[in-house]
Formats: C-alpha cells, sequence, structure tokens
C-alpha cells in the first residue's frame, strides 16, 4: 500500500520537466496541480512564467487540465487566464473527475500525467488511476492550515519510504 505514494517521477518544479520525454511516451494529457504547483496558495492569479509554459505545452500537443480541490472561485481565473480546461473540487484522491477527464478526451490511462506538489491527494490520485504521477516540491512553504497538516502526514509517511528506499525529498529522477 505504501508503495502508492511512491511517483512515477519527481522534479525540482514544474520548469524541469522534460516535457518532450512525455509526449515521446505518449503522453496526450497533463493534469496539473493549482495550489503550490503552478503558484503559491496566496497568489490568485498565474503569473507571466506559468503562462508561458502552458502556451508552449499547447503548442506541443498536449491537452491541459488544471484540477484542484479548491473551490471554483479559485480556480477560475487560472482556467480563464491559461485558456485551459479545469475540475474544482476534485476531491482528489477520488477517482471521479480523473475519469470526467478521460471520458471527455477520449484517453486511456497511459496517455495522461499527472503533476503535484503532495503524496497524499496528487501523486495517490494518479497512482489509484494508473497515470503517470510526477510530483514537484512545493512552491513555497508559506501555506494554508489544511495543507500544514497534509504536510506533517506526508512527511511521517516520506519517513517510511526513506527507509524502504523508494523516495528520498531532494533526490529527482525521471
Amino acid at each position: 500500500m505504501i508503495d502508492k505514494f511512491v511517483p512515477d517521477k519527481y522534479f525540482k518544479s514544474i520548469y524541469d520537466i522534460d516535457y518532450k520525454t512525455l509526449k515521446k511516451s505518449g503522453i496526450k494529457c497533463l493534469i496539473f496541480d493549482l495550489s503550490n504547483t503552478l503558484e503559491p496558495e496566496n497568489i490568485k492569479t498565474p503569473g507571466r512564467k506559468v503562462k508561458d509554459l502552458f502556451e508552449d505545452l499547447k503548442d506541443m500537443g498536449f491537452k491541459l487540465v488544471i484540477m484542484s480541490n479548491n473551490f471554483k472561485k479559485e480556480v477560475t481565473p487560472f482556467k480563464e487566464l491559461l485558456c485551459v480546461d479545469s475540475c474544482y473540487l476534485s476531491f482528489k484522491p477520488l477517482k471521479r473527475k480523473y475519469k470526467k477527464v478521460m471520458k471527455v478526451y477520449g484517453l486511456i490511462d497511459t496517455e495522461i500525467a499527472c503533476i503535484g506538489d503532495q503524496l497524499f491527494f496528487d501523486i495517490y490520485g494518479a497512482n489509484r488511476m494508473e497515470f503517470t504521477s510526477i510530483l514537484v516540491n512545493p512552491i513555497s512553504a508559506d501555506e494554508f492550515a489544511v495543507a500544514k497538516l497534509n504536510r506533517k502526514l506526508e512527511n511521517m509517511v516520506i519517513k517510511r519510504l526513506t527507509k524502504k528506499d523508494l523516495f528520498k525529498r531532494g533526490r529527482y529522477y525521471e
């Protein structure tokens, strides 16, 4: 069960991911977490760097989706300014919204990669669906109370994964 928290790939940030390799491996859709993956939690709109990355990814032919457990009002500015689809109140790691993305785009599990900063929601959710799971470091340590609690629990899991040599924070891999 603990192996469900191990990401397939691990990068420092969304800007370090080799998207060309993902494309070559058959990935057609990238599902991005929002908070602390694209921007810090307190930032309400995407910055120039995120906009440029998303334009480049669209040019590469990726379908892009923002999937967040946040409310619609937090997700909508990113959806609109980045011109991508989104799923709010996704209740990750539950499967419902992931299945909806598969159905809407007509994709299979091997054609989707999920990118996020949290093991419990992003990585576990992607692994349950057998998507490619990509962990990135959180952008900011300044998080809301719920996220801080999640990080404490996540750190306990990371200690177990490290003992089993399944994952180590800061040891990046593709």
